[in-house]
């Protein structure tokens, strides 16, 4: 049987069973036989968030799925989806223009939180506000202000779900004197003492944001677990760390028929 995937982006592109064509910015700059093959495939992996729409009207499937790219990428439509489901999530509002963040401070008390909400990623983008400066140096950066209470941990939990299932889990513990826990800002890795109720949390909220490629930030405060955001362009450090081959695995699951 013919297990072979196609790719647009690069991100499977040490992987056996996948031919990755590339990203082209115009579809007429394919050749030919890749517009051919993008047709005829069951499935495309890892179409950009722009040729996941158009697969999905066509009816085909897409790794990631077409509601992964919907949500990932954008805090703002994560947060909806969060409350609307009921998923356990820090207070968050957004305001809009000038007058929206005038009202800011009637809502939230320093210290909190503010985040680039679309595209940010590998801990840039968030900023811990303490002052009205802060406050004012971060509006200036977008125009729509993303803002969360801010919750006061030295850790979180790094939960990847591949198709549902937890491929691994890991704790990420903040370098002295951070408050992001994002490894490339210097976080370390544990895989001790891994909760089974943080674990249950992040499949549930897989299942039911219908994310089949992620990895779920989970923290622990005031008594509970809580879902931070969802990230799907996220690093394979835990994956060399926790002695997995990322494109082996891939590999298996495309032969298995879970791709």
């Amino acid at each position: 049987m013919n297990t072979k995937r196609i790719a647009l982006e690069r991100r499977l592109r040490h992987c056996k069973n996948v031919i990755t064509l590339g990203v082209r910015t115009n579809l007429s700059d394919y050749e030919d036989w890749q517009i051919e093959l993008i047709r005829q495939s069951d499935v495309i992996c890892y179409p950009t968030a722009f040729y996941a729409d158009i697969f999905d009207t066509m009816g085909k499937r897409t790794f990631p799925s077409y509601h992964t790219y919907k949500y990932v990428q954008d805090k703002i439509k994560q947060t909806a989806l969060f409350n609307l489901l009921k998923v356990p999530h820090p207070r968050t509002r957004v305001f809009y223009g000038d007058y929206q963040k005038s009202k800011i401070l009637e809502h939230f008390q320093f210290p909190f939180v503010a985040k680039i909400p679309r595209g940010s990623a590998l801990g840039r983008g968030i900023y811990l506000i303490s002052n009205e400066a802060e406050l004012a140096a971060y509006n200036r950066l977008s125009r729509a202000a993303y803002i969360q209470e801010y919750v006061k941990i030295d850790r979180d939990l790094r939960v990847v779900l591949i198709r549902g299932r937890i491929i691994h889990a890991y704790w990420r513990i903040a370098r002295p004197g951070e408050f992001r826990t994002n490894v490339s800002q210097g976080a370390t890795i544990s895989f001790d003492n891994i909760p089974e109720e943080g674990l249950a949390l992040a499949q549930n909220t897989a299942l039911l944001c219908q994310m089949d490629d992620v990895g779920l930030d989970i923290c622990f405060f005031n008594g509970r677990y809580w879902v931070l955001e969802a990230n799907m362009k996220y690093g394979k450090e835990g994956f060399r760390q926790a002695g997995i081959d990322y494109y082996k695995l891939i590999d298996e699951m495309i032969e298995n028929g879970e791709i």
